[in-house]
């Protein structure tokens, strides 16, 4: 297919920059009103696909199975499709505060680091990307703090803005991972920042990109899909009989790169780290032997299930790296649903989700989601793909 294919317009004020959320005006100390927002991510608009009939539902029904108009499917309503013994999928991978703010040295002059991952722990090398790279060049220092406890060195050049880090420090490994955490900033989208008007996250934001199950640091970008799901909701999959399988891939950034090549077949995806367990691979190949439904959710554990997804359909044990990129046509072999965000156009995630549902089933939806006020991107709504 070709990347024109995945082209729509989106509305500026359709790009969510927090998560759903309600709002409460407060009157402060001063007699001053504030408003202050509480997120409810579960609450977020559901868009249901149904595969084999290619038919669509945004709305509620009532008892007779009218749709009620106005009336939108929320995310918490998606066990509502799913019963006892079927398993959902979910990606337990942790974001790591790797957004650093330094100064170069004799300049003084900010520099944005952004840790992508660590490339040998006894040599302390990282690979970064920069902002503005123009400034950076290989010999350069960068202080990170005060004290000038936490220095880089500049080493290598590896893409316009990446860089390779040597990072100077008298401590433990342990002891340097802790002072980045306590420096180190929530990795948002650029683009969200850039919308906020800021260059830097919250301390909301440390809660809302974040999983509730999240286990395993590595990530640079959340799986955005599972910041949907709340304690209550995954409290209430156990009570309904629901397994969850974990599995871990750690989120780069691949997924927010502009593609530059029209033949989608020539564009190449930077590589991700992911693990599958004995233990994820029982729950979910045990589901599918006694024939219930398996959700993937969110694009990363897609493309993590279709990479060590076996001949025979079942989940493989894996321990290593995936680059894997899915467009249409493409067979998807593990799960039979799916729920993922919306999100912007002619974006691999976009192209990843057509690949699972069918590109025009897909392409409808989002046009739907346009005219109806959906959300889009890593806070945005949700759409649940069945395969009825």
């Amino acid at each position: 297919m070709k990347l024109s294919q995945f082209k729509f317009k989106l509305p500026e004020e359709q790009i969510a920059l927090y998560p759903n959320s309600i709002y409460h005006e407060l009157e402060n100390e001063q007699g001053e009103q504030q408003t202050f927002r509480l997120s409810r991510p579960d609450e977020a608009k559901l868009m249901v696909l149904h595969r084999k009939s290619q038919t669509i539902d945004m709305f509620k029904k009532d008892k007779k199975g009218r749709a009620k108009k106005g009336q939108f499917i929320l995310v918490r309503d998606v066990l509502d499709y799913f019963d006892e013994h079927d398993t959902f999928i979910f990606n337990d991978t942790k974001v790591f505060p790797g957004r650093l703010f330094g100064t170069k040295e004799k300049t003084d002059a900010q520099i944005e680091v952004f840790l992508l991952r660590e490339l040998n722990e006894e040599m302390r090398l990282w690979d970064v990307l920069v902002e503005p790279a123009r400034k950076i060049r290989i010999g350069n220092k960068l202080f990170f703090d005060e004290v000038g406890a936490m220095v880089a060195e500049v080493i290598d050049n590896t893409t316009s803005r990446g860089r390779t880090l040597r990072f100077l420090y008298d401590c433990t490994h342990d002891e340097f991972i802790e002072e980045v955490r306590k420096l180190g900033e929530v990795p948002l989208p650029r683009y969200i920042l850039q919308r906020r008007g800021t260059n830097h996250s919250t301390e909301d934001d440390v809660y809302d990109f974040q999983t509730v199950y999240a286990a395993k640091e590595g990530a640079v970008t959340a799986p955005a899909t599972g910041l949907h799901f709340t304690r209550e909701m995954m409290k209430r999959m156990e009570i309904k009989g629901i397994n969850s399988a974990f599995i871990t891939l750690h989120c780069g950034l691949s997924c927010f790169n502009d593609i530059e090549v029209e033949d989608l077949s020539k564009h190449k995806m930077d590589s991700e780290q992911m693990f599958i367990s004995k233990e994820a691979c029982h729950i979910v190949n045990t589901t599918k032997a006694e024939k219930h439904h398996v959700c993937c959710v969110g694009a990363s554990v897609l493309k993590a299930c279709e990479t060590a997804v076996g001949t025979d359909g079942l989940l493989k044990e894996y321990d290593g790296w995936t680059n894997k990129f899915m467009f249409p046509p493409y067979e998807c072999s593990l799960g039979d649903s799916l729920i993922v965000n919306f999100y912007h156009p002619m974006s691999t995630p976009l192209m990843a989700t057509a690949s699972f549902g069918g590109y025009d089933l897909v392409m409808e939806a989002y046009r739907l989601a346009v005219e109806n006020d959906y959300r889009f991107g890593v806070f945005g709504d949700a759409m649940l793909i069945l395969n009825d």
